[in-house]
């Protein structure tokens, strides 16, 4: 028996609430899901039930409410140098002909942070510095996470499958008490600037224009509309040189006026004449 009560128009709500907040599509399979994720924002306000607690949250939620509602049903898997195909492509870029002084990245779903550090990493092995004349805007959602990335730390276990070294050369293992932990070098964290944002709020803490965007396994979680909006307003970003980085189950085949393939999950604007990126 559930410690809650949650029946089907719950759910219902629960999806719509998510899609209208965070233009994510919950997919029916998601039920169950949902239901474990809210449930210590149930305890925590002593609610009774799903309904409840939803009842609350949109006759009285603030800001925070909201935020943690959003958090709670947001996905957050990454690790260091995922999908490593594109981190490659992405060096070979930065050390291409003709491009700027200083470039641009924007991570546009840090989570936790290891994207951002992996691209942080990627830059200075581009340039073999680690002052590489690289900036990176980090971004995410979900504020939990974003402090967690910010703090720049990590369990030793997370970064075991890096070689001994990027291990050596980029984080700090910690001692007496901090034992098991690692840091990120300082350096690198002088590379990276994480901001909160939601992809479909009218504004977005961007400006400027940038070498490569990384959009990595996000668009799946919104319908087509969605992902022709959202493609819409953040490959006018780019140099017309810049490519556009996906997750390896996102294809943009519906979006051809916006971007082309030039790689694998690769995209470069469709007004450009970049070639094949890998």
């Amino acid at each position: 028996m559930s410690e809650f009560a949650y029946t089907q128009r719950d759910f219902t709500r629960i999806r719509e609430l998510i899609r209208k907040r965070a233009g994510i599509a919950l997919a029916e399979a998601k039920r169950d899901m949902a239901y474990g994720r809210l449930t210590r924002l149930l305890r925590a306000g002593g609610h009774r039930s799903v309904a409840d607690y939803l009842d609350t949250l949109e006759r009285s939620g603030g800001t925070d409410d909201w935020q943690q509602f959003v958090n709670a049903l947001t996905t957050n898997l990454t690790s260091f140098f995922r999908e490593a195909h594109h981190f490659e492509t992405l060096a070979r870029h930065l050390r291409r002909s003709g491009a700027p002084p200083r470039q641009r990245i924007w991570c546009s779903a840090a989570s936790t942070g290891e994207e951002a550090w992996s691209l942080a990493i990627t830059a200075c092995e581009a340039f073999d510095r680690l002052d590489p004349p690289v900036e990176i805007l980090a971004t995410d959602i979900d504020t939990a996470c974003l402090e967690r990335a910010g703090r720049a730390i990590y369990p030793v276990a997370r970064i075991e499958d890096l070689s001994a070294t990027r291990r050596k050369r980029f984080f700090q293992r910690g001692t007496g008490s901090n034992a098991g932990q690692a840091r990120v070098l300082p350096a690198l964290q002088r590379l990276v600037r994480f901001a909160p944002c939601n992809l479909l709020d009218a504004r977005w803490p961007v400006q400027g224009q940038f070498d490569a965007v990384f959009c990595r396994n996000v668009m799946i979680y919104f319908d087509k509309p969605t992902q022709l909006r959202l493609l819409g307003r953040m490959v006018p970003l780019l140099h017309d040189d810049g490519l556009f980085f996906a997750g390896h189950s996102e294809s943009f085949f519906h979006a051809t006026e916006i971007v082309r393939s030039c790689g694998r999950s690769v995209y470069a604007p469709a007004r450009s004449r970049v070639g094949r990126a890998a």
